[in-house]
């Protein structure tokens, strides 16, 4: 026979129970207006049965104790009368005369009599009284008072109470038993009726004090949850950039406090947040202005240099090379700045028109390097048309390419394709590989932020830092998806793009707003 052991789960307490418990509860029940609802209801009915039950529990000792007293005291005055006439000795008839004498006394209420005295025993009205316990029997030969019994019989309460009889002789004061006991057997069907309509009346009581408990519980909670629910649409309308909604502050409660913290938080964050925007538009108008007035120069230095280029010879044709690059290079970053003051500003937009997405790639990459340096597969002529802006799917191109040549090895590769996804949307897809050493997790998550570039090494490049950040602009711009990842094995970094393709699609344009575009 093996042995099974059961495995303890981890960390099973009774708060991982309460947890599980609580986990199992449908959401809208986890609020907390139900758990205030609740709380106020349990309590209520705490109160309600535990008051309840200690009024009933007085209650019926009270009335059962009265009639208890009254039936002990009438049964002491009737054998007291009766005593007397009864000898220290009595047989069998003077046990009948006397149980007969206190039935007589008492024949209204429903009693039963029994006396005994040695091995006699007496009835009246006649035998069928209850038997008292061996206990009780004892009990009342040992003492000198009444001692009595509740039982029930046949479903119905009885009283059964015990007086032995006693004399006194002329010796003294004291007391000393006769041997005579009598026994009183009488009904409670009227207690118990009193009983019963406590416990009626009890439970009528306890419903109302429910019905009470949850009107004031909803009352209650409302009263309480009013402030939440305010501070609950006050935080969306802040989330949703409303900064200058402020809540009602009423009373000097611990929600008063809160609504004065968020109406003080509120006003803070107001305040900064106009403070950022404030220098972000100076920023970006600084960004554009500066953009703008370099361009004219640069462009005539370009042509001058251009112009220089073809007659320098020697260390002053090398010089002027070298400024003419460095010209280049400043009028590429002046432009990229551009284009990037253009999306901060929201005046980014589309010029569509439906082209073959094959044909344009495979312009652009022609007009800007050697067949041996990148490697293509695209669809052939027609197989893949879509509503773009030429332009942007240009930049998007050469962006991707000019990163794969500068910081990876030859060849690159750009493939072309189209997908369907689960929606049933169709992608166009742009595939970037190259053959470098890939891109280190670190960098991963800032690969498309601006300015950012993965080596100080490469500080003085020819790289803006922005390509990566305008191509992720122009892919959001058409709706597309842009991501980068490394490919297995050390395969070197792929950039992946998805356009949507809207070949139905007879907007002309979309974006943020209007403005030229270069």
């Amino acid at each position: 026979m093996s042995d099974r052991k059961s495995a303890a789960v981890p960390g099973a307490g009774p708060r991982w129970f309460l947890r599980a418990a609580l986990a199992r509860i449908p959401l809208p029940l986890r609020g907390l207006r139900p758990r205030l609802l609740t709380s106020f209801v349990l309590v209520a009915m705490a109160s309600s049965l535990g008051t309840g039950a200690l009024a009933f529990r007085e209650a019926r000792t009270g009335v059962l104790q009265q009639s208890q007293d009254s039936v002990i005291n009438r049964f002491r005055t009737s054998v007291d009368a009766v005593a007397p006439s009864v000898p220290l000795a009595p047989d069998q008839s003077d046990l009948q005369f006397a149980v007969d004498q206190v039935l007589y006394a008492n024949r209204s209420s429903g009693w039963r009599i029994m006396a005994t005295y040695g091995g006699h025993r007496a009835y009246a009205p006649s035998p069928g009284f209850v038997e008292p316990s061996p206990e009780m029997l004892r009990s009342v030969r040992d003492r000198r008072v009444a001692v009595f019994q509740r039982m029930n019989v046949d479903g119905r309460p009885r009283l059964v109470v015990g007086m032995p009889v006693t004399y006194t002789s002329g010796e003294g004061p004291e007391t000393r038993l006769s041997g005579l006991v009598m026994y009183l057997e009488v009904p409670q069907t009227t207690e118990e009726g009193y009983v019963e309509a406590m416990v009626h009346g009890i439970e009528r009581a306890t419903l109302v004090a429910l019905c009470l408990a949850v009107v004031l519980a909803l009352l209650a909670a409302s009263g309480v949850l009013r402030p939440v629910r305010a501070l609950r649409r006050a935080t969306r309308r802040m989330a949703a950039g409303h900064l200058d909604v402020r809540l009602d502050v009423t009373g000097s409660d611990e929600l008063a406090d809160l609504s004065q913290s968020f109406n003080e938080t509120a006003a803070e964050l107001e305040r900064t947040v106009g403070e950022l925007r404030r220098l972000e538009a100076q920023g970006r108008r600084f960004v554009a202005d500066v953009s703008h007035e370099l361009r004219t120069p640069l462009a005539a230095m370009s042509a001058v240099t251009d112009v220089l280029d073809l007659d320098g010879e020697g260390e002053t044709g090398e010089a002027l090379r070298l400024i003419s690059e460095g010209t280049n290079r400043l009028s590429g970053l002046v432009n990229d700045l551009m284009e990037i003051s253009r999306f901060d500003a929201g005046a980014a937009e589309l010029n569509r028109d439906e082209i073959d997405l094959a044909e344009s790639v495979r312009r652009t990459v022609a007009s800007r390097w050697r067949p041996e340096q990148v490697e293509t597969r695209l669809p052939g002529p027609g197989e893949l048309r879509a509503r773009v802006d030429p332009r942007r799917l240009d930049v998007v191109t050469a962006n991707l390419i000019g990163n794969a040549l500068r910081h990876g090895e030859p060849p690159v590769r750009l493939t072309m394709g189209e997908r369907v996804d689960g929606a049933g949307m169709a992608w166009a897809v742009i595939e970037v590989t190259d053959n470098g050493p890939g891109i280190a997790e670190e960098v991963m998550p800032h690969i498309f932020e601006r300015f950012y570039k993965a080596s100080t090494s490469r500080a003085r490049s020819e790289s803006s830092g922005l390509g990566l950040a305008i191509t992720a602009e122009n892919v959001r711009l058409h709706g597309g998806r842009i991501r980068a990842a490394n490919l297995p094995r050390g395969g070197g970094a792929v950039f992946t793009v998805e356009l949507p393709l809207h070949r139905d699609d007879t907007d002309t344009d979309t974006g943020a707003g209007g403005g030229s575009t270069r």
